[in-house]
């Protein structure tokens, strides 16, 4: 069975159709070549360069500093060598052991007894004291004994206390106070006595009064008596 060929499909129909196309296409692409402008490239002068232009800005000038020649070092001192002949004889020093030896017996002398000095306590606070003072007839515990002895020791200021002496002495109207500090010692006995007052006068006066304190059993801490340091602000009004 032979295979029918369409005359239609025959491409050597249509060579000098292609012909005339690649022609056209050629010519097109020579006709845009020619038509195509270019423009000359111009460089502006920039002008001369000037190289004299100087700086506004200040110009710090280096100098430069010329290093030092450095000097060759001296030679070395060659190491002097002694010949020493070995003829003298080198005493050897025998280190002789201090330990003990079990055979030799130990021996003692004599004992000494160091004794250790006891502390020595200085004056307490009255408001650290183990053991407060006795003011003379106060009775009871710790507590009580301490309260006793402040209510006893103010009823004695207030008694003996000139508060007169305030108004003699021209101070201005309003509420003074005076500063003691005083000692009870180790035996009882108030020494010590300091005061500060808004006057000379009622520094005395309130010195006095201290002084007329009677002798208490002196107090104690860690059951040894002891100094009591006290403190006592007194107020009064000067109308």
């Amino acid at each position: 069975m032979k295979v029918k060929k369409n005359p239609k499909a025959n491409l050597e129909n249509y060579t000098k159709l292609f012909m005339l196309l690649g022609l056209v296409l050629a010519l097109l692409i020579v006709y845009v070549a020619i038509e195509k402008k270019t423009y000359d490239r111009v460089i502006a002068s920039l002008g001369p360069a000037n190289y004299n232009v100087q700086d506004e800005e200040q110009t710090i000038e280096i100098e430069q500093v010329k290093p030092p020649e450095q000097k060759a070092p001296p030679p070395p001192i060659p190491d002097i060598i002694k010949v020493v002949e070995d003829e003298k004889e080198i005493e050897e020093t025998v280190i002789k052991s201090t330990e003990s030896n079990e055979d030799e017996a130990i021996k003692i002398t004599k004992i000494v007894e160091v004794s250790v000095e006891e502390d020595i306590m200085e004056d307490v606070p009255f408001a650290i004291i183990e053991d407060v003072p006795v003011y003379p007839g106060c009775k009871g515990s710790k507590a009580e004994l301490k309260e006793c002895l402040q209510d006893k020791i103010a009823e004695h200021v207030n008694r003996k206390f000139n508060a007169g002496l305030a108004s003699d002495l021209g101070l201005t109207p309003g509420v003074k106070k005076i500063f003691v500090m005083f000692k009870i010692d180790k035996t009882g006995n108030i020494t010590d006595i300091q005061a500060r007052a808004p006057h000379k006068r009622l520094e005395q006066e309130a010195i006095r009064v201290i002084e007329t304190l009677p002798k208490m059993i002196p107090g104690k801490q860690r059951g040894r008596a002891v100094g009591v340091k006290y403190s006592l602000p007194i107020a009064f009004k000067v109308e």
